[in-house]
């Protein structure tokens, strides 16, 4: 992944940013739950009769979004440097690991540490630093 960083502007992700946060903010005080990913299309997999429907709703707007932005500008270029074998086997180290840590970049993330939770803090201090260490070895010390 290249940033161009001729035509890079800070302001979309800054409103990109706020949009989440009020989004979780919103999604906690209208519906008193998190708003983590990996929990919320996780319980579609085991469904309670009256838990579905804003699990789909919220499914579905993930997945709309993208859709919309369409309908207003082009999907920004994605390039990825990775072969398939490689993306399969960090997606699934991913959601092991989000499955193992009782949540994802965005429940722990985004909402556990806006409400100060000590497991979260720990939880995103450990997959960041886990990132930035595996982007370190595989980039300098294995040049891959």
């Amino acid at each position: 992944m290249i940033i161009d960083w001729n035509n890079f502007t800070p302001w979309s992700a800054l409103a990109g940013g706020a949009l989440i946060g009020i989004s979780a903010s919103l999604f906690i005080l209208l519906n008193g739950r998190i708003a983590g990913i990996t929990g919320i299309i996780g319980g579609l997999f085991r469904p309670v009769a009256h838990d579905a429907g804003w699990r789909i709703a919220f499914t579905l707007g993930l997945i709309a979004a993208p859709l919309v932005w369409l309908l207003f500008s082009q999907l920004p270029e994605i390039t990825i440097d990775a072969g398939y074998e490689l993306l399969v086997i960090a997606g699934l180290i991913v959601g092991f690991s989000a499955r193992y840590g009782s949540g994802c970049t965005s429940g722990h993330g985004v909402c556990g540490i806006s409400r100060l939770s000590p497991r979260s803090i720990i939880a995103t201090l450990a997959f960041m630093g886990t990132g930035f260490l595996t982007v370190y070895i595989m980039r300098h010390l294995l040049g891959a």
